[in-house]
């Protein structure tokens, strides 16, 4: 029987699910496609069961693309499916680890992963001396929480960063004033890892005179060959916080590559079309790796057992 694999997606049309789906079953697994929203949840002593429908899911392995928007509850799913010891690529840690940026920050610098000067800001009267330790303006305001560059704000001086600072305290968000990268305005590098590989990298620069270069926000890509320091870090910054697939997000400042983010569900659209290489087959083939090393694992462990 074909090995099971299960796309966790609200977006079976979406251009990475698809290809992901494709070129899964080219290498022979059997994909299904389920939204993680309409999954029932049954917890008990023996693991617990996952229903869709009225059935129960069954598979060998899944595949979660968890939006932002619904990282609690798809969290909780995923949870689910590794606690009945299914092959999940980005374990529900891993995900909660990558989607808090000060969390992500603090277990970076704790793992000598180089990043930008960052203050959690817990009180806005504590903005200034914060704005002074990231050094000084202009900097970057945004929320602990976030994607696509939604909530992140370029600020030219300390009463700008007070009024933000002040607006999400207000709204019951977390802020973060970052040190802003001169050198690297507009432009950052967004390498694609798989396991313990950089399979893809691009360059991403802004449109115009936006700051924030995300390929959703109209910014460019091209293809970039990473430095070996580049690519060392791209890989322990994904390492560290437990993710198996991840874009890591670097800008080059003065000092060397620092890791600005690290995306648990990145996007395959922008980066198979500004390098060629095909990201969609170099995770499925993860996968089918991990499903061919459990079934081997399997039958050592009956073998010996019979002996």
């Amino acid at each position: 029987m074909e090995p099971r694999l299960v796309v966790l997606s609200r977006g079976p049309e979406l251009y990475s699910t698809r290809r992901l789906v494709r070129e899964s079953e080219d290498i022979g697994l059997a994909v299904r496609v389920i939204d993680p929203l309409t999954l029932t949840l049954v917890v008990e002593q023996d693991g617990g069961k996952i229903l869709h429908g009225g059935w129960p899911v069954e598979c060998e392995a899944i595949l979660p693309r968890i939006g932002y928007s619904i990282t609690r509850r798809g969290v909780a799913v995923v949870r689910q499916f590794e606690q009945k010891g299914v092959i999940v690529v980005n374990p529900s840690e891993a995900i909660l680890n990558s989607r808090d940026k000060l969390v992500a920050c603090q277990m970076m610098v704790n793992h000598k992963v180089p990043v930008p000067i960052t203050a959690h800001v817990g009180a806005w009267e504590d903005t200034g001396r914060s704005v002074n330790r990231v050094g000084g303006c202009p900097c970057v305001v945004k929320s602990t929480e976030g994607t696509h560059g939604s909530g992140v704000f370029l600020v030219r001086s300390e009463q700008q960063a007070r009024q933000l600072v002040h607006q999400m305290l207000e709204r019951g968000m977390r802020p973060l004033v970052q040190e802003y990268i001169q050198e690297s305005h507009g432009e950052d590098i967004r390498a694609f890892v798989v396991g313990n590989e950089v399979v893809a990298s691009m360059r991403r620069k802004a449109h115009g005179s936006e700051f924030r270069s995300n390929f959703h926000l109209g910014g460019s890509v091209k293809n970039i060959e990473l430095t070996k320091k580049q690519t060392e870090i791209a890989i322990r910054a994904s390492k560290t916080l437990g993710l198996n697939m991840a874009g890591v997000d670097m800008l080059l400042s003065e000092r060397g590559p620092l890791v600005l983010e690290v995306n648990s569900s990145p996007g395959l659209e922008g980066i198979e079309k500004a390098t060629g290489v095909n990201v969609a087959r170099k995770v499925a083939e993860f996968v089918k790796s991990d499903l061919e090393r459990r079934a081997k694992e399997k039958e050592n462990s009956s073998n010996n057992s019979i002996v």
